[in-house]
């Protein structure tokens, strides 16, 4: 295949749809041909191992996966940066003439590498400066906006303070109109990788996210999450955000009862899968399936058709 003439496809869902084991398996009967891409925002973190749903070692040595175990779990890692990482790893698969199948969960992150978005750098310096003056001087900073940026001053409330604050931030850092890096994330433009959806219905989600996280818990989670607290640099702000991780950490950090963590943690989690539902069934171009057969059916179509060319 010319390097020129990218295959790929994604196969989005919410978390414990059955998306990881259904990629596994079509990437390992594709004898090498596929190869694995990871979109999820946790994934990226060492050591976040059995919270984040990752390939064990032994599904990594039979299939070629990416986008894992980039950072320590003590670091940021920002949506532009794993933008970035995904087209380094697509130009690494495409060039060694196999398919590229996205997978996961995590909304944004998968707008950003599948739609190929513009999206803003960050200026940490500017940031922090706006943030000092957030406190007693947001309308002013509206105002501020409103000259600079009209669209973007329209589009949200002059109360946000977090949205004016990085409107703000990307206007003056970048030295264009934060409203240039486009319409949002609402707007949704022709195909150009094909999504297929993964879905079981809200009853076996949440059945499915119960007991995955009880067998997590027997595997050894607790024990990864104090491995990770006691590390140097402990984890990030993003990282301890990481939904399972972040109610362990209550235990032991705070000392909160285990049992009681670990319910608020599946709840939390089944949450997250609803969250995840609604992010994707907004989009009108991803295909759903129910019936996994029917949807790996589909995946090989896409990347044995014309469909499975990257419309750039």
């Amino acid at each position: 295949m010319s390097a020129f003439a990218r295959r790929a496809v994604a196969l989005v869902g919410p978390t414990a749809s059955g998306k990881s084991a259904l990629a596994h398996e079509l990437a390992l009967e594709s004898d090498g041909e596929i190869e694995v891409v990871s979109v999820d925002a946790m994934g990226v973190y060492r050591g976040m191992d059995l919270g984040t749903a990752k390939p064990t070692r032994e599904e990594r040595d039979e299939v070629r996966y990416h986008l894992l175990d980039l950072v320590d779990p003590c670091e940021e890692f920002t949506v532009a940066q794993f933008q970035r990482e995904a087209k380094i790893a697509a130009q690494t698969i495409t060039g060694a003439g196999h398919d590229i199948l996205y997978v996961g969960g995590t909304g944004l992150y998968g707008r950003a590498v599948l739609d190929d978005l513009d999206i803003p750098a960050r200026y940490p310096e500017i940031r922090r400066a706006l943030e000092a003056r957030v406190e007693g001087e947001l309308p002013a900073l509206y105002e501020e906006l409103r000259v600079l940026d009209p669209l973007a001053a329209s589009r949200l409330e002059a109360t946000n303070a977090r949205r004016v604050v990085r409107a703000l931030e990307v206007s003056l850092g970048a030295g264009r109109p934060f409203s240039s890096y486009g319409a949002g994330l609402l707007s949704y433009g022709p195909v150009r990788v094909v999504q297929v959806g993964l879905d079981c219905g809200l009853e076996v989600l949440d059945e499915r996210i119960a007991t995955r996280f009880r067998r997590w818990m027997v595997q050894g989670l607790l024990e990864e999450v104090e491995r990770l607290a006691d590390a140097p640099g402990g984890l990030g702000r993003t990282a301890r955000q990481a939904v399972g991780y972040r109610e362990l950490l209550r235990h032991v950090e705070d000392g909160e009862p285990l049992d009681r963590c670990v319910e608020t943690a599946i709840t939390q989690s089944r949450r997250l899968a609803r969250r995840q539902r609604s992010w994707f069934r907004r989009d009108p171009r991803v295909e759903w399936f129910v019936d996994i057969v029917a949807a790996k059916a589909r995946l090989r179509e896409v990347l044995t058709g014309a469909d499975g060319f990257v419309r750039d």
